[in-house]
């Protein structure tokens, strides 16, 4: 649009004018984001169908809708394409979490034990096929451990601070021990069995009698 066309239109449609370009940008971004959401779903479909190496971009290409030409201007390689559906899934768990975290009507040590129970089902849900094992490694998975793992230390330090749980071991190093052992979901084949395994991991980080505040 030029300038000349904008300042010479009558005030009342000024306004108009001036939120075409917003408008028309954000239609596209809408279009793009709606094609790469299409893409990550269609090839998490077709890996957990077909497997890993049988899925090709031209498959998914048909399978989506769209012509190779602008799958590859997204993404390089189906490789490509599966880390960023892993990414945009860690996003929506670690939010799950942090919703967890902030609910208000529960204690710090209800929080807590709500998250790592939520965790550990994510984990005894996806561990074990050829996808996690790819996808469960990188920069972006890294990112994602440290993030839940400050997430867990802070609320570990909520209940020590409550007087709900121990304080005689530091939060970081509880949060540790926490995550560890949430990982052993991945070995249980119930999901009666992983809420025991958070229960039992629960109960070593409540204070003994033995153990003051402040100590």
């Amino acid at each position: 649009m030029s300038l000349s066309r904008l300042t010479d239109a009558p005030a009342d449609k000024r306004d108009t004018l001036r939120l075409v370009p917003k408008l028309w940008n954000e239609t596209i971004e809408e279009h793009r984001r709606a094609v790469r959401d299409a893409t990550l779903d269609t090839t998490a479909a077709l890996v957990s169908k077909h497997g890993l190496r049988a899925v090709t971009m031209s498959q998914i290409a048909k399978e989506t809708g769209i012509g190779r030409a602008t799958l590859y201007k997204y993404y390089p390689d189906v490789e490509s394409i599966l880390v960023a559906w892993h990414e945009r899934l860690v996003a929506e768990h670690l939010r799950q979490l942090s919703e967890i975290r902030h609910r208000e009507d529960l204690k710090a040590s209800e929080r807590l034990a709500a998250v790592l129970e939520r965790y550990a089902l994510i984990l005894h849900e996806h561990h074990g096929t050829e996808l996690a094992a790819l996808l469960h490694q990188g920069p972006h998975f890294d990112r994602a451990q440290q993030h839940l793992h400050r997430l867990v230390a802070d609320m570990v330090a909520d209940g020590a601070k409550s007087g709900e749980l121990r304080v005689d071991v530091g939060p970081d190093e509880l949060a540790t021990y926490c995550l560890h052992a949430a990982t052993a979901a991945t070995t249980l084949t119930s999901k009666a069995a992983v809420k025991r395994l958070i229960d039992v991991t629960l109960s070593g980080l409540r204070p003994s009698n033995s153990v003051k505040r402040g100590s």
